[in-house]
């Protein structure tokens, strides 16, 4: 296996993934679009795939649309 083919493994496809930076860039904007009734895994898929890989991401957002949550008394 040569190197781009495990840093394809190991990182996935561009454009496929967003990344961790990716994600936590826009991930207000993520919370905020499912709040407003957006289809945000349609809006931004590559975010969308992040959280569905990344377990610390995943947190980070299961942490911020509880925060959404409480401060709109959902």
């Amino acid at each position: 296996m040569n190197n781009h083919d495990l840093a394809t493994r190991l990182l996935g496809n561009a454009g496929e993934d967003a990344g961790c930076e990716g994600a936590l860039a826009r991930l207000a904007e993520y919370v905020e679009g499912e709040f407003t009734g957006h289809d945000m895994t349609r809006i931004l898929p590559t975010i969308a795939e992040h959280l569905r890989n990344c377990p610390a991401c995943a947190e980070d957002y299961q942490g911020l649309l509880a925060l959404a949550r409480e401060r709109r008394g959902v």
